[in-house]
């Protein structure tokens, strides 16, 4: 059996290759090379990128195998997440790799802001002496306000408080007592840029935030105050902040994102690095060798897990996020639910209930409706389904989806039920569990019919008007063809007197069979059903 082929589009540490291990066919291409890199896409199962590369829909389309695009860093402007979405490919990141170092260079551009370090660099390296011209300001006891106090900003205030500073912030999803935590009081959006004699942003970049920081903000703060953007090009108003600082209407600023990267001559952020009053770096918030390689590693991680068939907590377009270990043996249980489910349905289904029951209601169990629909949409589409476009599927077809969560479970332990209503008005209810020590699958009910069966490859589910003789008969008729009868269970009548069976049998019955089956028996429930593990 051939290694998955994992592509490296671009340089990435040593580490990375390591963390892949020897699981993996790893090989290397020129991103930039766009003829090498659709040439070399075709037969790849994963790539890992950083900026230069641009996965587009060309170049997602290019590869009929492609299951994960890993970008070894925070940004994904050269991803179309849409497209990657659209074609079930999982898109990772490292959110989490640079947020130290940007951290710290935050820091840096405080201090560099407050003591002219820069600045005073340059004219002594012209051989000039100037002591008195770059007089400087101490952070103790200053105010230093944070806009977004998310990992990076709450890094910043931790460092910062061993300045003796004041700290100030605004976030609109920080409780009151995580900011305490933080050490940082605070205040409204305006009252954090009116009061701020340093001024640091860590937003991402939206609608809402872009501009944030314009002319009506840079009017209000303090003559002396400094303004940092180490987060994204954009939150600042380029031209705004220019202008203010060109006017004396705040003291300086430290920028390491801009709008357009590299600046365009003649634009406002390359007038804005000429300024003897502003320090900027060409975004270096992530350029530490140690960003560098927890990003690279990060990512091999995620391309592993996702190459193996499970699920991605940096996955940027799976809605799951980190699953409990309680949780995670679960899943494989509910995508066999979703595929059973759908070997037993006769018309479109319109709606489907995922409910979960026993101890795992104390739990996040949203990934199970992944699950769920993955194996639902797995013999249907001709499509390649994963965690990824299943949703999407479903929302295509206008299924509306529910999650059920309850502690109550008399039976078992844990208890999951996919049921669902079909176009026609009929429903369909199959619940599993997993069962002993070794976690066993099992199908426990099926439309009411209390069972317990294994689930296994191939499995025949038949409804009849019981009576005398039934199982010899399609016993017979399986021995005949050279079928294995592995395990057989037949659930007790109905109020009808209609009995339902479940078989695993150890290949698949041929359809011809199949029919003759059906007729021996006058089934009015009848089918095969191939499962495909997880």
């Amino acid at each position: 059996m051939s290694k998955p082929v994992v592509l490296i589009a671009e340089e990435l540490s040593p580490a990375t290759i390591e963390a892949l291990g020897p699981d993996f066919d790893v090989r290397n291409v020129d991103g930039t090379d766009r003829p090498a890199l659709l040439a070399a896409l075709a037969d790849a199962d994963a790539v890992l990128i950083r900026s230069a590369t641009k996965m587009d829909a060309e170049a997602i389309a290019s590869s009929q195998k492609l299951r994960v695009i890993a970008r070894a860093g925070v940004g994904l402007d050269n991803v179309d997440i849409k497209a990657a979405t659209a074609a079930g490919v999982m898109v990772v990141n490292a959110p989490t790799s640079n947020v130290i170092s940007a951290a710290e260079l935050t820091v840096g551009h405080i201090l560099s802001l407050a003591r002219h370090i820069p600045a005073a660099h340059a004219s002594l390296a012209q051989g000039q002496w100037k002591r008195s011209s770059f007089t400087g300001a101490e952070l103790f006891e200053k105010t230093v306000g944070i806009l977004g106090l998310g990992r990076i900003g709450a890094l910043v205030a931790e460092r910062l408080r061993a300045f003796g500073v004041r700290l100030v912030g605004y976030d609109p999803y920080v409780t009151p007592a995580r900011a305490q935590q933080l050490g940082v009081e605070l205040l409204s959006f305006d009252e954090v840029v009116r009061e701020s004699d340093f001024l640091t942003v860590h937003m991402p970049k939206t609608p809402e935030t872009t501009g944030m920081i314009s002319t009506e903000q840079l009017a209000a703060m303090k003559p002396t105050a400094y303004v940092v953007n180490v987060a994204r090009g954009g939150l600042f108003d380029e031209e705004a902040l220019l202008e203010a600082l060109t006017a004396g209407q705040i003291a300086g600023a430290g920028l390491d994102v801009f709008t357009a990267e590299p600046p365009k001559p003649d634009s406002a952020a390359a007038k804005l690095v000429a300024l003897p009053n502003v320090v900027a770096t060409p975004h270096l918030g992530a350029s530490t060798d140690e960003a560098q390689e927890k990003a690279g590693v990060s990512v091999a991680k995620s391309v592993k897990l996702a190459l193996e068939g499970d699920l991605v907590p940096d996955a940027v377009n799976v809605a799951g996020g980190v699953i409990d270990p309680f949780v995670r043996p679960g899943i494989g249980l509910v995508e066999m639910l979703g595929q059973y489910f759908t070997g037993l349905t006769h018309s479109a289904l319109t709606s489907l209930d995922i409910e979960v029951r026993g101890e795992l209601a104390a739990f996040d169990v949203s990934v199970y409706r992944l699950a769920a629909l993955k194996g639902i949409f797995t013999n249907i589409v001709s499509e390649n389904v994963s965690y990824v476009n299943a949703p999407l599927f479903a929302e295509q077809r206008g299924i509306e989806t529910r999650m059920i969560v309850e502690a109550d479970s008399p039976q078992y332990r844990n208890l999951t039920v996919l049921r669902g209503t079909m176009s026609d008005g009929t429903t369909l209810s199959v619940a599993g569990t997993l069962a002993g020590t070794r976690m066993v699958p099992k199908i426990v009910a099926i439309n009411g019919y209390d069972i317990e069966v294994p689930i296994a490859g191939h499995h025949v589910v038949m409804r009849y008007q019981d009576r005398p003789g039934i199982v010899a008969i399609y016993a017979r008729k399986l021995g005949d063809a050279g079928i294995n009868i592995e395990g057989l269970q037949v659930a007790h009548p109905d109020a009808t007197g209609r009995a339902l069976s479940v078989l695993t049998v150890d290949a698949a019955v041929p359809d011809e069979l199949l029919d003759q089956m059906r007729e021996a028996v006058g089934a009015d429930l009848f089918r095969q059903i191939e499962i495909v593990e997880p």
